[in-house]
């Protein structure tokens, strides 16, 4: 099986070209850039074909695409600068590349009739009660641009093709880029005491792990809509921290408070980002591992 993955410059592309390397398959990385600029750390980003691609260019995307000939695409590939996404000056540009981009790719998945596996974000939904939100739930409104154009990509996807995988992930971190562990440990080592908000609910995603799902899935035809975050319950980003310092062996003493309290954000947060990951199982698929057990498993990875 081949498989063509973009934005293996960030967390989860990189994560997914070492799991299509563990298990033998050719991958072919893209990214904006002309050359690789991750993590040099001798994964097999470094050693597997990669490729620039602007995937607002459709030309390109339809030329680099089509010679690459893969079985699947894995579009990881997005604007994630949630605040940044909301200054006037980059709408465009961010629409250009979380909407406009991920119609290009889907378009030459149509014309190859190919495989494609989307990952979108909680931040489709508003965010609002208390009950989990269900992957074929569509009930959207989106709270700020990031997740308006990632809507915006998940229906540019599910209208074009037939052979679709949307994924819908949160709370993201892994070696490759920042993070919210990184950024605490990095704050942990120069306060005693730091606040964080309490009132935001979800669950992190570890792209080890998740990377192994969508590969997973990539062998599968079990299409649709999915949610997969990492297993071990619901939490606040104040417990994420909390647990954070705990397994780090930090004295942080960390504070909890409202969204309202802590200000500062220009784009407005889900407060329930719970996502129901049931369907995973009901298909077969093996859920990820607790966030607990993932967190422990990073800290290693990062040679913390």
């Amino acid at each position: 099986m081949k498989i063509f993955v973009t934005g293996v410059g960030g967390q989860l592309g990189h994560d997914v070209m070492n799991e299509l390397f563990k298990r033998g398959y050719e991958g072919t990385g893209s990214d904006i850039s002309p050359e690789y600029n991750g993590e040099p750390d001798g994964s097999a980003v470094t050693g597997m074909p990669y490729v620039g691609m602007d995937i607002t260019d459709k030309g390109a995307v339809e030329r680099v695409i089509s010679k690459a000939a893969p079985d699947v695409v894995i579009h990881c590939a997005a604007w994630t600068a949630v605040d940044l996404a909301e200054d006037e000056d980059k709408q465009a540009k961010v629409r250009a590349i979380n909407a406009g981009g991920t119609g290009n790719i889907a378009e030459v998945c149509k014309k190859l009739d190919r495989k494609m596996i989307y990952i979108s974000t909680d931040y489709v939904f508003d965010g609002q009660g208390t009950a989990p939100w269900q992957p074929d739930c569509r009930d959207y409104k989106p709270l700020n641009v990031y997740g308006k154009t990632k809507l915006e990509g998940e229906l540019a996807v599910s209208e074009t093709l037939d052979k679709f995988f949307i994924v819908r992930i949160a709370w993201v971190f892994g070696k490759n880029g920042k993070n919210f562990i990184k950024t605490m440990l990095n704050i942990g080592k120069r306060y005693e005491e730091l606040r964080v908000v309490n009132d935001q609910i979800g669950t992190p995603t570890y792209t080890y792990d998740l990377a192994r799902l969508l590969v997973d899935m990539a062998e599968t035809d079990k299409y649709g809509y999915y949610h997969a975050t990492n297993e071990g319950g619901y939490i606040s980003w104040y417990d994420f921290a909390v647990e954070i310092f705990r397994q780090a062996g930090y004295k942080t003493r960390v504070v909890p408070v409202t969204t309202e309290e802590y200000g500062l954000s220009k784009a407005a947060r889900p407060f329930n980002s719970r996502l129901d990951k049931s369907k995973l199982r009901e298909n077969g698929f093996k859920p990820l591992p607790t966030w607990q057990d993932a967190l422990e498993r990073y800290l290693k990875e990062i040679e913390f």
